[in-house]
């Protein structure tokens, strides 16, 4: 399978194993980063709230991201926290976000990239 390059914002990262959790710009199932053989030195340091661009592939039914590399470093270091506790980035009660179809489970991304509307990524390859 062609990898496909995408955006994304590190939820959770463990920085001695050079591991990481990233929400994908699409909205899918999460990505998940283990440095490959032999490079865990050379692997970039993610960090939660981490803005990063990297290759998603899917092996065995999970989506696994390939060279990550950060965009900008802490761009939303409370996100996991605002994810956990449902409250909307921008707004001051803690009162889940809501999409436009009015479920309160699907949080978009565009909100932490202070968009008005979603975006449209090109994408190379």
């Amino acid at each position: 399978m062609k990898p496909q390059n995408m955006f994304g914002v590190v939820l959770w990262a463990d920085a001695a194993a050079r591991k990481a959790v990233i929400w994908c710009e699409d909205q899918g199932e999460l990505a998940f980063y283990t440095p490959g053989e032999g490079s865990v030195h050379d692997a970039p340091v993610l960090d939660a709230g981490d803005l990063i661009q990297f290759d998603v592939i899917v092996q065995q039914n999970v989506r696994t991201a390939r060279n990550p590399q950060v965009l900008m470093p802490s761009h939303s270091p409370d996100l996991p926290k605002k994810l956990r506790t449902g409250a909307r980035p921008s707004a001051n009660s803690s009162a889940p976000a809501k999409t436009s179809h009015g479920s309160q489970k699907v949080v978009s991304l565009a909100q932490y990239f202070d968009l008005d509307a979603p975006a449209k990524v090109a994408c190379s390859g």
